[in-house]
């Protein structure tokens, strides 16, 4: 192929990929000065001007001169360069995408659109079956996008990526010809909720703390033995990242418990194994508390809060389930109080279900709520 001339022109009524020109050296340069983008990506660091002119003069007109090699369209919105999509490979039918999108024009569906009109260009011009997507593991805007556009079949690959020598965990997930370009499954989000004396919102890094110190109770150690113990600061770092990726993968959400003056986690709750047919739609509940946040009955209004958002349709923004369970270890009164104060049917008993201390197991309680049935 011959570079610009027959580098096809692909658009939708906000984004168009072109041929990359002379002229975007400066926007690619600020580009490569993101610190995200430096963090997800390959590009060497520091990056200078010159690399941008590199890149725009030999490796993008190289990769369209080459069979197999690498597509590179520059993406423009309002006139301006703003970032690039690529397609890689094909041989066989099958190929890579990768992406990259300026932060003056994220949080626009920027990135998403390129991402589908690349895609689309590789099934209907190109004769692909399949597209990967792949990117380092905790680069969650790039797993939205992939998300967005119909990626499915994520898996892990540890050490499957590499950056300036240093190997990543990485994601992978496909897409092929005959499938729709939509979301698959629910990316969940956590809405905000006042409380009074409290407030619910998202886990953020600097809760670790408290997560660290709720989970070394003694109380909550005895009836959540499956704690580390001691339950150490890198516990909590690791659970408060888990969560983004039960939102992600449609398992579950979770809000802290936050005081509503000083903003500190007082608990959590968690709505998970969301896993479930979609026409079953079933949901778990389950709670801590951290030891400043008990005997004030923050943890029954703040389930009560819960429950609503859970019963809400996904249409109207909530999780749209039908049915919530709840398990509290015989002998853990507090937490079936909270379970009773909120309309919970007790249905039943599981034999040595919960997994105690020092090898024992202790009996479950169990719970259920419908949405049609009275709640006080």
């Amino acid at each position: 192929m011959r570079f610009p001339e027959d580098v096809p022109e692909l658009s939708d009524d906000l984004v168009t990929l072109r041929a990359h020109r002379p002229a975007d050296a400066d926007d690619v340069y600020e580009l490569c000065q993101d610190p995200e983008m430096q963090r997800w990506t390959i590009i060497p660091v520091p990056y200078s001007r010159e690399d941008a002119v590199g890149f725009l003069t030999e490796i993008v007109p190289s990769g369209w001169q080459t069979e197999h090699g690498g597509q590179h369209w520059a993406i423009e919105v309002d006139g301006r360069f703003s970032g690039s999509v690529s397609l890689h490979g094909g041989e066989g039918g099958v190929g890579e995408i990768g992406f990259s999108v300026g932060p003056w024009v994220r949080g626009r569906g920027v990135m998403t659109r390129a991402a589908k009109l690349a895609i689309r260009h590789a099934f209907d011009n190109l004769g692909w079956q399949r597209v990967i997507w792949r990117a380092f593991v905790g680069n969650w805007a790039s797993r939205r996008v992939a998300w967005k556009a119909g990626f499915r079949g994520l898996v892990v690959v540890p050490g499957g990526g590499m950056a300036r020598g240093v190997r990543y965990d990485e994601w992978i997930a496909t897409v092929g010809r005959d499938d729709e370009l939509e979301p698959q499954g629910n990316w969940w989000k956590v809405p905000e909720f006042d409380g009074g004396t409290f407030r619910m919102r998202g886990f953020r890094p600097t809760d670790a703390q408290r997560v660290m110190e709720a989970c070394n109770d003694e109380r909550t150690q005895h009836w959540l033995a499956g704690l580390p113990s001691p339950y150490e600061l890198h516990h909590a770092e690791g659970f408060i990242e888990s969560r983004k990726e039960a939102l992600a993968s449609g398992e579950g959400t979770a809000w802290v418990i936050a005081d509503a003056v000083t903003d500190e986690l007082i608990g959590n709750i968690s709505i998970f194994a969301m896993h479930g047919r979609m026409n079953s739609r079933p949901g778990t509940i389950g709670y801590w508390m951290h030891p400043e946040g008990r005997g004030k009955k923050v943890m029954t209004n703040a389930v009560r809060l819960a429950i609503g958002h859970a019963f809400t349709p996904i249409e109207e923004g909530g999780l749209g389930r039908r049915r919530l369970t709840l398990q509290a270890a015989v002998g853990n009164t507090a937490s079936a109080h909270v379970a009773e104060a909120n309309g919970f049917t007790k249905i039943g008993i599981g034999r040595a279900a919960a997994p105690g201390r020092e090898g024992r197991w202790d009996d479950d309680y169990i719970f259920d709520l419908l949405p049609g049935d009275p709640r006080p």
